[in-house]
């Protein structure tokens, strides 16, 4: 592939088989080129989508909620860590080999408890005396000898150690001038004084540097009074300046702001500006850590890279659109409210599907397309035509309709009539989920409109179900703040539709469709298409 980034090609919010048909194919289309596309889609897919991904052996296509980048989008550092046992001093060395300014802290369930930060480090050796009396006082003996590259000698479960540190310089007077007890002592090769210091002046743990062995009567004077004793790795100098790194960093660690991967970027910039530190560790939906997020990355990251296909209204669209990286857009809607930061590649075409001019750009870029994807074109072309009855049907439909036809092997009326009628919304479906599943928001004259429209075998049977389908639609017109609710049962076979109106611009909107003589919701003959028929009678009955 040419790029790593993913480019995102979606339809409409609430997908019909067009804007689903034309995703796959156009990603399709790219991939061919070297272009790593996603077909995606913005809603559950209704049964007509359904049952031609199924017939031609296609995955539904990822959900997409949102054109800004989450965390786990974007390029982040890794998850290196540490455990609360590590000590300072070797906190220090990694960051120093991996070059990092702060590490998460992670029990042994790989779950965060903790964070060190350079800043923190730092204060052990600028920060108050007193609170580095009290951390050596906590820090074990194997901490130590591990910070000072030592070995221990000897060690006690009852050592007595208060955190103070002294380091005796020999003089004519020995260890006479020294008050020891409980201290950290570091010593010399000075058998004599060691064994003063320990049976004596009460040291609470020797360290011995220079030294290669220790004579046995100080060994025993250790063991009866609870010394322990490491011989260092280092000079005095060293073995002085490492003792204060001993410490484990659970001592010391902060509980930091934790970033859940599946967060906004966005949203993580934001709190960063309220924070001091400059890395972030970020936690995948089980709390394990994924990775660390700084302000390179933010400074650095831009939102999705989509392409609009079978619509170009930011309404309709994924939330968050005009924030994305829009690249392309092919549509064949009106245009309303397209508007970008930088130019796009923007197809329009006057015909009466999507899939119609995704089929022509194969051609005109000589590209094979497969058998099951002719397939699924043709069910598109011939969903959004209704059949070549709606007025928004052109030659080129028909045409595109008969090449897609040929490179599936398919018959177009037998295959039209199997599949609406596979897929035709039944008598017994919920009425709440017939008036959700293909529907598109409008404003009109300052009217908040939606107009649904839903396939049934028979639109004049959709009367009996009055009662039933005029409650769902005026709760639907209270939950979503609607002026106007429009729902058209539409019926292939029947050639028409049933147009049911709810709201307070009803009674206003009702005169677009005139009943015959005694009847409720008469069929309207000749009406099924949404754009081009029914939206111009409402806009017109609405005075827009």
């Amino acid at each position: 592939m040419k790029d790593t980034e993913p480019i995102y090609i979606t339809g409409h919010q609430h997908p019909d088989t067009d804007s689903v048909a034309s995703a796959i194919a156009y990603a399709f289309f790219k991939r061919a080129k070297g272009i790593k596309a996603i077909p995606c889609r913005l809603g559950p897919l209704n049964n007509e989508t359904n049952y031609l991904l199924k017939r031609f052996g296609f995955e539904a296509p990822m959900l997409l909620d949102d054109a800004r980048k989450q965390i786990r989008e974007i390029e982040i550092d890794p998850p290196d860590f540490i455990t609360p046992e590590t000590t300072v001093f070797e906190t220090l060395q990694l960051m120093n080999s991996l070059d990092r300014q702060s590490f998460a802290v992670l029990d042994d369930n790989y779950h965060i408890v903790g964070f060190v930060s350079t800043s923190d480090l730092a204060k052990i050796g600028l920060g108050d005396t007193a609170a580095e009396i009290e951390l050596l006082k906590n820090t074990s003996v194997d901490h130590i000898a591990e910070a000072i590259n030592g070995t221990i000698l000897y060690d006690d479960e009852q050592s007595h150690i208060n955190g103070k540190v002294s380091i005796i310089s020999l003089s004519k007077n020995r260890t006479s001038n020294y008050d020891v007890k409980d201290r950290i002592v570091i010593i010399g090769d000075d058998p004599d004084s060691q064994l003063d210091l320990i049976a004596n002046k009460g040291a609470g743990l020797l360290i011995v540097v220079w030294c290669d062995n220790l004579r046995e009567d100080v060994m025993e004077a250790a063991k009866k009074y609870h010394c322990p004793i490491i011989k260092s790795g280092h000079g005095s100098m060293n073995t002085s300046r490492f003792l204060y790194l001993a410490p484990p960093v659970k001592l010391i660690m902060k509980m930091p702001h934790v970033f859940k991967d599946t967060e906004l970027v966005e949203d993580a910039a934001e709190m960063m500006m309220k924070t001091r530190y400059r890395n972030y560790p970020v936690v995948n939906k089980d709390g394990r850590l994924v990775g660390y997020i700084n302000r390179f990355h933010i400074m650095n990251y831009r939102n999705k890279k989509i392409i609009l296909v079978d619509h170009n209204e930011f309404a309709q669209s994924v939330r968050a659109v005009e924030k994305a990286q829009i690249l392309e857009v092919v549509d064949h809607h009106r245009i309303s409210d397209f508007a970008t930061s930088q130019p796009v590649s923007f197809r329009n075409e006057i015909v009466g599907s999507t899939a119609t001019i995704i089929t022509t750009m194969f051609r005109e870029n000589q590209i094979p397309m497969p058998q099951n994807l002719a397939g699924l074109l043709l069910g598109a072309v011939l969903s959004d035509t209704l059949m070549f009855q709606s007025p928004t049907t052109t030659p080129r439909d028909r045409d595109v309709a008969n090449i897609l036809a040929a490179l599936a092997d398919l018959d177009i009326e037998t295959f039209g009539n199997e599949m609406f009628g596979a897929t035709a919304s039944a008598a017994d479906k919920s009425i709440h989920e017939m008036l959700i599943q293909d529907i598109k928001y409008f404003d009109i004259a300052g009217n908040h409109v939606m107009i649904s429209q839903v396939l049934v075998t028979s639109a004049r049977d959709m009367r009996n179900r009055r009662a039933e389908i005029m409650s769902e639609m005026n709760d639907l017109v209270r939950r979503k703040e609607l002026d106007l609710l429009v729902v058209a049962f539409s019926s292939i076979l029947e050639n028409g539709s049933v147009i049911f109106l709810a709201g307070e611009r009803a009674v206003r909107a009702a005169a677009a469709f005139p009943d015959k003589d005694g009847e409720q919701n008469s069929l309207q003959v000749g009406i099924l298409s949404r754009k081009t028929q029914i939206l111009p009678k409402i806009s017109a009955a609405l005075g827009a």
